[in-house]
């Protein structure tokens, strides 16, 4: 019966996630939603009434042209939209912030050719 009384009782918290961290996480998943390294992510957080402006920016992955391999699908446009979505969704999946407005500034081109081995 003791469990069920504390159980009852107990105060809720909060749990605080520094910017830094939250930085991180979201460069993380803009590298992710975009195929590229998480180091190349620049991420600039700001508030605004309460909810987060996230500022990325990044290089995108696009497969070399006749790469039968890993192809990306989508125009740019379309592959950034749903890259938006991507990581204002797993941001609150993951930190339980909220991101009101992502923007992305693609700052060039991660192209991987395909390298022979001899």
């Amino acid at each position: 019966m003791t469990t069920a009384v504390m159980a009852e009782t107990a105060v809720h918290g909060r749990t605080r996630i520094a910017p830094r961290a939250v930085r991180r996480i979201v460069s993380a998943v803009t590298a992710d939603a975009l195929s590229v390294d998480a180091s190349d992510v620049s991420v600039e957080l700001a508030d605004d009434d309460g909810t987060l402006t996230v500022v990325a920016k990044t290089p995108i992955h696009v497969s070399p042209l006749g790469e039968v391999g890993r192809r990306t699908s989508g125009t740019l446009i379309e592959r950034l939209t749903a890259a938006q979505t991507s990581i204002r969704d797993r941001t609150l999946a993951l930190t339980g912030s909220t991101i009101g407005r992502v923007d992305l500034r693609v700052t060039g081109v991660d192209l991987k050719e395909r390298r022979r081995v001899s």
